[in-house]
């Protein structure tokens, strides 16, 4: 008798590992991926690699343009010098230099109080003075000063603040805004037009009205409103955009609904007597994740942008804190004379909404059934 092996179960693929294969077959999804992790990582971490304070103000260093090379330039020192010695009133007769390294010889009509060398170390260009020798009436001084060099490679704003690491600190904003806002939208908008779409009838018309009626509000009046009673903050914009952009997610979730809650799984659930909420987060809920996953991540996108238009308004963070819509705005009131202002702030937020877009093109061809 002749004993047949027994075959081995072809294992099955489940629609998600479908998914994710398929986005990962998609070159522009995985790209818009992996500049977004980028961005993201750059801006969580990236603030405290650059050597600088978001709100640090260098008031040497007021509109200096992008450069590799180290600050100061020799025109930037001689100025500092020059300041610094009419606040000593005394004058710098020769200037040496080893290394980083001033040596410097102070002469002055009368003595001079070596307190008031402290204004030396004021300056954002040079460091602490050390005397290395004086004569005995006190009118010449030799000394030694250092030179502080900084790197500045996206330059500074009007204020003389770092633009790098103000670009990272308003990309954790804009960022942040975006994922809270859009997490808002996702959690008011799912509950809400599923139980529309599921309950129907009245209440589904009823709520759809209340929909209808927010969507009539202008959202700019809106805003202006939350301004004037509780100021511009980051909770301000958090709130302002959360709670509108939810309206349109509880219209794509109340269509999907009333198509869902007529299939075979949801009627034998329904006549098995399952309690309708029961219904809605075990079946309803979980079928809708494809498109509303899709969705959120455009909403991020244009909560983003819209963060960025209502802060080039004026309405959105304050100082000192800066997301990139206030970055694009300075930049664009001084593009004459500091191109460099507008051009850092404006190239992350446009790779940041191209990321966004491919990424939620990519989820949307991995996870629309037509496709398979």
């Amino acid at each position: 008798m002749q004993v047949t092996a027994p075959v081995a179960a072809t294992a099955g693929r489940s629609l998600w590992s479908e998914a994710r294969g398929r986005f990962r077959a998609n070159r522009a999804a995985m790209t818009g991926f992996v500049v977004l992790g980028l961005i993201a990582i750059a801006a969580l971490v990236g603030p405290g690699l650059t050597g600088h304070a978001y709100d640090r103000v260098y008031q040497d260093y007021v509109r200096v343009p992008p450069s590799l090379a180290a600050y100061p330039t020799a025109g930037q020192l001689e100025q500092a010098l020059a300041r610094t010695g009419a606040r000593l009133r005394a004058r710098i007769e020769t200037v040496g230099t080893s290394g980083a390294t001033l040596s410097l010889r102070l002469v002055s009509e009368r003595p001079i109080d070596e307190r008031m060398l402290a204004h030396f170390e004021r300056s954002d260009i040079l460091g602490t003075a050390r005397t290395i020798a004086r004569t005995e009436d006190g009118r010449v001084l030799t000394l030694e000063v250092p030179v502080r060099q900084r790197r500045f490679l996206l330059g500074t704003d009007q204020n003389g603040r770092d633009l790098l690491t103000r670009t990272l600190i308003a990309g954790r904003v804009s960022l942040a805004i975006g994922l809270l806002a859009a997490g808002v939208a996702l959690l008011i908008g799912v509950a809400y037009g599923s139980a529309a779409g599921f309950i129907g009838g009245r209440t589904d018309q009823l709520m759809m009205r209340l929909v209808d009626v927010l969507y009539a509000l202008p959202f700019i009046f809106f805003v202006i409103l939350l301004v004037v009673f509780f100021g511009r903050n980051f909770i301000l914009m958090f709130l302002a955009v959360g709670a509108i952009e939810w309206l349109d997610m509880a219209r794509i979730v109340r269509g999907q609904t009333l198509s869902i809650r007529r299939q075979e799984y949801v009627l034998a659930a329904e006549a098995l007597g399952v309690r309708t909420h029961d219904i809605l987060r075990r079946h309803i809920v979980p079928n809708l994740l494809g498109p509303v996953i899709v969705y959120t991540t455009l909403l991020i996108a244009k909560v983003i942008l819209l963060e960025s238009f209502l802060s080039f308004l004026g309405l959105g963070v304050q100082e000192p804190m800066t997301s990139w819509g206030v970055l694009i705005a300075e930049g664009a009131r001084n593009i004459q004379g500091a191109v460099w202002l507008l051009i850092g702030p404006a190239v992350a937020l446009i790779a940041t909404l191209f990321a966004l877009n491919f990424v939620g093109d990519g989820l949307r061809d991995a996870l629309d059934p037509k496709d398979r």
